[in-house]
């Protein structure tokens, strides 16, 4: 891996034509994935594309100006201390908001690479284009942001921003809401059922474990198998199947590792206390993502917990 500071005006020249080629690819990438979603923030990149592509045959204009049709290939992942940009798929599950702020990071990083590249070459024709290049990068983010205000209004910027919240909510939310709601509440009965017929925080936590592991591996494919995604807009079965599984285990294991306190007395009294904990976090989500209000998530929710929670008393004072 090679310093910066040992590149030659020629090398220089090439790394940018290589980052150059790479963003506009970069840009290229996130408007073909967001064409679906969001048609006018693609837009938006396909332009910047363009833009970066443009950067890119100026360089090489000057490039070969000077050096001649040979461009050895040097990347960023070959400079030391550069960190290599990300790729578009590796974004595209982070949400709208987080594709656009790692644009702005781009932009940015590009002016202050031709600014630092400035500095380091001797070359008074060199300096001269790394800086108009470094001014370029500058009034490309104005640009960047004029063509997002022409081609992507605040009313089309607010209803793709919420149609990136409803796929998150039928996509993580409503599976995850809807195994932390079993996870949580069916296997109260189990659980305080074996800790009041056995009096044994330790046999309690067994029950706990293997209902809460049980549970969920059955809401998992539960989930899964419910729907392709397809035409419902839900997303992914596998993704969904997991966020439901790993919900519906939390919700279990919550109130079962208080049973691993030796204490009787005190293990039930933490593991009562984190049950009320889960149902307020289920009434909260369910105000929050669902629209419901809380008041009333918390009577249906504390409603139906108590019933189950009453279940297991009486099956384990039975015993």
């Amino acid at each position: 891996m090679r310093k910066f500071s040992d590149l030659s005006d020629q090398e220089i020249l090439a790394l940018a034509i290589s980052n150059e080629e790479e963003d506009s690819r970069i840009y290229a990438d996130f408007a073909h994935a967001l064409a679906e979603n969001y048609p006018d923030s693609a837009s938006v990149f396909s332009g910047m594309s363009a833009e970066e592509d443009e950067h890119r045959r100026d360089l090489i204009d000057a490039y070969t100006a000077r050096f001649g049709s040979h461009i050895p290939l040097i990347r960023r992942q070959d400079i030391r201390g550069y960190i290599p940009r990300k790729a578009a798929w590796e974004l595209r599950t982070r949400g709208i908001e987080t594709i656009r702020g790692y644009v702005s990071e781009i932009e940015a990083d590009a002016a202050r690479f031709y600014r630092e590249a400035a500095q380091r070459t001797t070359d008074a024709a060199t300096r001269r284009l790394l800086g108009d290049l470094a001014r370029a990068e500058d009034t490309h983010v104005g640009v960047a942001r004029e063509m997002e205000e022409q081609r992507l209004p605040l009313e089309k910027r607010d209803a793709e921003d919420q149609q990136a919240r409803r796929r998150f909510v039928l996509q993580i939310v409503q599976p995850g809401l809807v195994g932390l709601m079993d996870g949580s509440v069916s296997t109260l009965a189990p659980v305080f059922a074996a800790a009041l017929a056995t009096h044994a925080p330790w046999n309690a936590f067994l029950v706990g474990l293997a209902a809460s592991l049980g549970a969920g591996i059955s809401m998992g494919f539960a989930e899964a198998l419910s729907d392709d995604g397809k035409l419902s807009g839900r997303g992914a079965p596998l993704l969904r199947g997991l966020v439901c599984g790993a919900m519906t285990t939390l919700g279990g294991v919550g109130h079962t590792l208080p049973f691993l306190i030796d204490s009787f007395a005190t293990a039930m009294a933490v593991a009562m206390g984190v049950v009320v904990v889960e149902l307020i976090a289920i009434a909260w989500i369910r105000w929050k993502y669902q629209e419901t209000p809380f008041g009333s998530a918390i009577v249906q929710i504390i409603f139906g917990g108590l019933l189950v929670f009453i279940t297991g008393v009486l099956i384990g004072s039975a015993g």
